[in-house]
C-alpha cells in the first residue's frame, strides 16, 4: 500500500511539473512582441549655445542593435558640419571598453539630423555603466559632450545578438536588425556582423569594425520537441549589402519558437563558426542546434 501511495505521489509531482513547463511555454509563445517604429528622445545635452538631442526608436536603448539620431540646434550659431559618437562602458575597476558603432555619424540634410547605430553588448548594471561621448565641429571649432545612458534588457527576441570567438581566434558579434515583428511568410532577414580589432599603438580601446565579404549561411528550425526540429523552404543565406549590413530571407511557416542556425564563412570560404544541423525529423526530442545560433520568438 505504501508503495502505491509513493508511486501516486511521484506521478502527481511529475504531472504537475510537466503541466508547469507547458504553462510556462504557453506563456512564452503568447508574449506580445514589442515593435518600435517612432524615434523619440533618449536624452538632451546642453553644450554652451548648442542643444544636442539623442533619439532612438521608442526613446530607449537596448542590448543589441540600436538606430540612433543626433539633432543639434542653436540660436544664431555657426552650423555644425560633422559629428562623431563613441559609446564607452566603464566597469567597477574603471576599465573601459566600447562596442560596435558608427563613429562618424551620417548627416541627413533633408531632415537636419545625424544618424548612426550602436550595438550595445551588455545591459546597464551595478557592475558597469554606459556613456555616450559626442564630438562635433562648428565654425572649425571642436566641441565635446558626454551623456550617461541606461541600456535595457532586449525585450524583443527577434533582435537578439551573440558574441563568440571564431576559429581564427578573433572575436565577433552578430546582431539581428530586422524584422522586429516577423510574419508567417518569407521575411527579409537583416543582421550586423562585427569583428573586434586589437588596440592600435597608443590606444587603450579595442574597436569593432564591420566584417566585410563574409557569408552567413542560414538554417532556421523549430526546436521544440513537438515540432521535430523541422525547417522551411525558400530561405536565403545572408550576404553583405551596400549599407554594411547582411541581408537574407527567412521563411517562417508558423508562429512560435524558432532557432536561426548559422555557419559563418570568411572571404575564402573558411568556416569561422557554426556546425551543420541534421535533417532528421525528431518529434518528441529537442532539436539539435548549430554551435552558432540565435533563438527568436514570434
Amino acid at each position: 500500500m505504501e508503495k502505491i501511495i509513493l508511486f501516486l505521489t511521484v506521478l502527481c509531482y511529475a504531472l504537475t511539473s510537466c503541466t508547469k513547463e507547458k504553462t510556462d511555454y504557453e506563456a512564452e509563445i503568447n508574449t506580445i512582441i514589442p515593435e518600435r517604429t517612432q524615434f523619440e528622445e533618449v536624452a538632451t545635452i546642453q553644450n554652451g549655445p548648442y542643444t544636442l538631442r539623442i533619439e532612438a526608436l521608442g526613446g530607449k536603448l537596448y542590448k543589441g542593435y540600436n538606430e540612433v539620431r543626433l539633432k543639434i540646434s542653436s540660436q544664431g550659431q555657426p552650423r555644425v558640419s560633422e559629428a562623431t559618437l563613441l559609446p564607452i562602458q566603464t566597469g567597477l575597476d574603471e576599465q573601459t571598453a566600447t562596442c560596435p558603432h558608427l563613429h562618424q555619424l551620417t548627416y541627413k540634410a533633408d531632415n537636419d539630423y545625424f544618424e548612426g547605430y550602436i550595438v550595445f553588448t551588455d545591459e546597464s548594471s551595478e557592475m558597469a555603466r554606459w556613456d555616450l561621448q559626442f564630438g562635433f565641429i562648428a565654425n572649425k571649432q571642436q566641441h565635446n559632450s558626454i551623456q550617461h545612458v541606461t541600456v535595457q534588457k532586449q525585450s524583443n527576441k527577434n533582435l537578439n545578438m551573440i558574441s563568440f570567438i571564431g576559429s581564427d581566434g578573433e572575436q565577433y558579434i552578430i546582431a539581428l536588425v530586422a524584422p522586429q515583428k516577423p510574419k508567417v511568410a518569407e521575411n527579409d532577414l537583416v543582421a550586423g556582423i562585427y569583428k573586434l580589432n586589437k588596440p592600435t599603438t597608443g590606444s587603450t580601446l579595442a574597436f569593432y569594425s564591420q566584417a566585410e565579404g563574409y557569408t552567413l549561411e542560414l538554417d532556421p528550425r523549430m526546436p521544440e520537441p513537438s515540432m521535430g526540429n523541422h525547417s522551411s523552404p525558400n530561405n536565403k543565406d545572408l550576404l553583405p549589402g551596400a549599407d554594411g549590413l547582411y541581408h537574407g530571407v527567412v521563411n517562417y511557416t508558423m508562429t512560435g519558437n524558432w532557432t536561426l542556425n548559422f555557419i559563418l564563412l570568411n572571404q575564402q570560404g573558411r568556416i569561422i563558426k557554426g556546425t551543420v544541423v541534421p535533417d532528421d525529423f525528431t518529434p518528441g526530442v529537442a532539436g539539435v542546434k548549430s554551435e552558432l545560433h540565435i533563438d527568436i520568438l514570434f
